[in-house]
């Protein structure tokens, strides 16, 4: 059982719903981003997505945008974000890290070779925003052999059909985008998320988690008493963008652990 399995098992069983935040992989600057996702376990997440910045995230909206920005000025690279994760790894040998981005620097890298070293570095899950299910099955397999969960997107938008895809060939858990926009939105639909979220989870047969809008600690609890997971990324970027550098890792600690609450406090009731 994957790392990402025993999360949900394991939370499953104590009635409560995973928290997924993001950041961007190398910003504001390449050495914050360990700290920044020891901060996040601090705070109360149970997985974490680290963006790998790329010159055109067609799915981000400006936040994150401008995330991917400063990180390439660094001169961050999918090479570097692996070693990060391998850093991380010293510290965190428990909380599952699912790397989140687009397919051209996965193909630049070499698709087998990627699959291997991320393997070796510590990652858990692969998010690719670009790739649908029936174009990458290779990638999946190559995934799956050595095993890394591949994570799909699901949208209000898609059909049956795509979500019996994304249910055969996904592993660990599926995002359910709760909007038909980009991340950071706010005009999040909660009636829609509750209506939709239980159809797709039986469809599936793995865990539902949501994402795109939600901000706060009462979007986020609301998110959490239908879904299995809540994700959230633009508030936290915000966050780090907003905040001196010494005082960064702090201030995340303390907004995640606020979701963290109202989520423990919704969650199953």
């Amino acid at each position: 059982m994957s790392r990402i399995s025993s999360v949900f098992r394991r939370l499953q069983g104590e009635g409560r719903k995973a928290l997924i935040p993001f950041i961007t992989a190398g910003d504001p600057e390449p050495g914050m981003t360990v700290p920044l996702m020891k901060a996040l376990v601090d705070g109360g997440a149970d997985i974490i997505e680290l963006g790998v910045p790329f010159s055109d995230p067609m799915a981000e909206g400006p936040t994150i945008q401008r995330a991917c920005e400063r990180a390439l000025a660094w001169g961050v690279s999918l090479r570097m974000v692996l070693a990060m994760v391998d850093e991380f790894r010293k510290r965190d040998a428990d909380t599952p890290v699912v790397l989140m981005g687009y397919a051209n620097p996965i193909e630049a890298y070499g698709i087998a070779e990627f699959a291997a070293d991320a393997a070796a570095m510590g990652v858990d899950g692969v998010l690719v925003v670009d790739y649908p299910p029936h174009e990458c099955r290779d990638f999946t397999e190559l995934l799956t052999r050595h095993g890394i969960d591949q994570i799909f997107l699901v949208a209000p938008t898609s059909d049956a059909r795509r979500i019996a895809e994304v249910g055969r060939n996904g592993r660990g858990y599926i995002y359910y985008v709760a909007l038909t926009g980009v991340t950071g939105a706010s005009h999040l639909n909660l009636d829609d998320v509750a209506a939709r979220v239980p159809a797709i989870r039986q469809q599936v047969g793995m865990p539902v988690g949501v994402g795109f809008g939600i901000r706060d600690a009462a979007s986020a609890a609301r998110v959490a008493s239908v879904a299995d997971a809540v994700v959230i990324g633009s508030r936290i970027v915000e966050e780090i963008q907003n905040s001196p550098p010494a005082e960064a890792a702090s201030r995340v600690t303390a907004f995640v652990r606020s979701i963290r609450t109202a989520m423990d406090g919704r969650a199953g009731r």
